[in-house]
């Protein structure tokens, strides 16, 4: 009896204060600067705001739900990649808020093209280097980046920061059959070399880690960066889940141990109306950008008026006014979309994805740069531009799969700044020689692994040269523009140009070596034909080349 005794007194006491605890926790709500989680579910953590500040209940309640999944990939020059639970919406004048309490300004990038998912980038600030192994960082508002300083540490989804400089699956996108593109680094890194797709599988699992795998089907196709995959089976698709939930898609490579870490997205086609519905444009343009908003009116403005339709552009992280430029231009009625594309040195990635992503869409696509103009000599002599020109170039037998134009390398021709009046009207000394060349595609032709070399597709059926037309390319311009390619290539099996490799490549500048540094006599450098026939021609058609550059 003394014996019970001795143990019931501490197990009254024990459910006593098991009562005071529920009763505070009840009540908790309704105390200002307290909120209960509800997000982490196993642990149902208690936030509470920094003593030193006074919060309110909906300020917490702000970093509550800050405090969703995200995704983040550190980038190359410590630069931050977050991505945002595909069901969150976009947070306005964003911050990046760091493991530690360190912040800085976060830089909105739109929704990406595939899995809709918001993104930001941010400079990892100097304190948050100091805590390793690095944490992803949250978006939130200035005003609740004081919360996260103390939420942050204890949150439930205190992910890891994965790295751009290993492997990684960073993207997907299902296309027009049901297939899914996926796209990852690290498995086919040397050009021309792609593993067999019998060595990889695509991995389609739910939540954060890849241990709740749903299904694993082999690849159909592996090359560079992209690997075709079947989707996953209707029963996993339909599948109930939270909410917070996402099916991810990843890859398995034969002797690796564990899958590629990955931030893709899996998302059955959307119902609704037939893309197949809609009007299909005979010839779009594609391109990959960076900061090229003074360059960009006078090349849609051109290809507008010698037939291009549609214009994609593919946003490497600009910087510059590119949103506003392509707002006038929409406004003035030209079609010109931005796809947000994040990903350091994935050009022929992009390509493929555009290739894929617009077959429906378009016809044929021209892959051009916006310093390159496609010109035809024969148009000297026209009075005004028209779609014919070249819809008169794609004009070719069914069984033609593109059509490759020569391309015609323009110097600085004496100029030491960059020509307001636009590069068609300030460079007109270009190299005699003939380099290379650069492709319009007939999409519906483009092999199934979409493999490319950023000039040329692998295509069924037969290629042909066309000797109509050509490229002009603005390649060597002023210095002080030419410079900033040293920042880095977009290209993926490309050398950046302060790497000391390949110095012989034709993907090197003659006379230029590994350092952002001026060439003596670089102004009269590449100057061998004196070639003013697009300058003219653009002067009749467009008054001087003045609504070239300049809103109408």
């Amino acid at each position: 009896m003394q014996a019970r005794r001795r143990h019931a007194r501490p197990c009254r006491l024990l459910v006593a204060a098991l009562i005071v605890v529920t009763t505070l926790l009840f009540f908790a709500g309704d105390v200002p600067g307290v909120f209960i989680s509800t997000i982490d579910m196993p642990t149902r953590k208690l936030l509470v705001g920094p003593r030193r500040l006074p919060l309110s209940l909906g300020a917490v309640r702000e970093a509550a739900r800050a405090a969703t999944p995200v995704d983040a990939v550190l980038l190359p020059d410590l630069e931050v990649l977050v991505l945002l639970h595909p069901n969150a919406t976009a947070v306005d004048n964003a911050t990046c808020a760091f493991r530690g309490g360190a912040s800085s300004p976060a830089r909105a990038l739109g929704r990406l093209p595939s899995s809709g998912r918001h993104a930001y980038t941010c400079a990892m600030p100097e304190p948050a280097r100091r805590h390793q192994p690095f944490h992803a960082p949250r978006i939130v508002q200035p005003s609740s980046a004081a919360v996260m300083e103390d939420t942050v540490h204890g949150s439930p989804y205190d992910e890891l920061m994965l790295k751009w400089s290993g492997r990684l699956v960073y993207d997907s996108v299902v296309v027009d059959g049901g297939d899914v593109l996926v796209f990852a680094k690290g498995v086919n890194p040397r050009q021309g070399v792609n593993r067999p797709a019998s060595d990889v599988r695509c991995v389609y699992y739910r939540g954060g880690r890849a241990d709740d795998v749903v299904a694993s089907v082999p690849a159909a196709t592996s090359a560079q960066q992209v690997f075709r995959c079947p989707p996953p089976p209707a029963t996993v698709v339909d599948h109930p889940a939270p909410p917070d939930v996402i099916l991810r898609v990843t890859l398995s490579v034969a002797g690796d141990e564990e899958p590629i870490p990955s931030v893709a997205t899996y998302s059955p086609p959307h119902g609704g109306s037939s893309p197949a519905t809609e009007k299909r444009n005979k010839i779009c343009a594609c391109t990959m950008v960076r900061d090229v908003g003074k360059f960009l009116r006078e090349w849609v403005v051109y290809h507008a008026a010698v037939g291009v339709d549609r214009f994609f552009l593919y946003d490497n992280g600009s910087e510059d006014d590119l949103a506003e430029q392509v707002r006038r231009l929409t406004a003035e009625g030209f079609h010109v979309s931005t796809l947000p594309w994040p990903w350091p040195k994935t050009q022929e990635a992009g390509f493929s994805h555009s290739a894929a992503a617009h077959r429906v869409s378009c016809e044929w696509m021209a892959f051009i740069d916006v310093d390159e103009f496609i010109f035809s000599p024969q148009w000297a002599t026209s009075g005004e531009p028209s779609s014919s020109m070249l819809r008169s170039i794609v004009a070719v037998k069914p069984d033609v799969g593109q059509v490759s134009l020569g391309c015609v390398d323009f110097g600085p021709s004496g100029r030491t700044t960059h020509p307001p009046e636009g590069v068609t009207q300030g460079y007109t000394c270009r190299r005699r020689e003939v380099e290379r060349h650069k492709s319009v595609v007939r999409l519906d032709a483009v092999d199934r692994s979409l493999v490319n070399s950023v000039h040329h597709f692998a295509v069924r059926g037969d290629g042909e040269w066309s000797r109509r037309a050509r490229v002009n390319h603005y390649k060597y311009q002023a210095w002080e523009e030419f410079s900033l390619k040293f920042r880095r290539r977009v290209s993926t099996y490309v050398a950046d140009w302060t790497n000391r490799v390949n110095p012989l490549s034709k993907d090197r500048t003659p006379g230029l070596g590994f350092d952002p540094v001026e060439p003596a006599g670089w102004s009269a450098m590449f100057c061998e034909v004196n070639d003013t026939l697009l300058r003219d021609v653009t002067r009749r058609w467009f008054a001087a080349g003045e609504t070239m550059i300049h809103d109408a």
